[in-house]
């Protein structure tokens, strides 16, 4: 009960915050865009990339083991072809 409580303080604090909040009077330069803007695309494609490298080399690794074996390709030499046709 305790800890439900103090959940519902924290929450409300957090809420009274959030609704006294003030306008800023503040300038942000294309500059400072751009390098917010650079910093929340590359962390998202962070994101993405280590949860698509988690979720793909697995299955990679099962694809490798399920597929069969491909049997060794012999390599022919050009002469011996020519040979063959005449």
């Amino acid at each position: 009960m305790m800890r439900m409580r103090s959940a519902v303080c924290v929450m409300t604090a957090a809420g009274l915050l959030v609704a006294s909040a003030t306008q800023a009077e503040a300038y942000l330069g294309p500059g400072a865009g751009l390098s917010a803007i650079g910093s929340v695309v590359s962390v998202i494609s962070a994101v993405f990339l280590a949860i698509a490298g988690f979720i793909w080399y697995p299955i990679k690794r099962l694809f490798k083991r399920v597929a069969p074996a491909a049997p060794a390709e012999t390599v022919e030499r050009k002469d011996a072809v020519e040979t063959s046709h005449k």
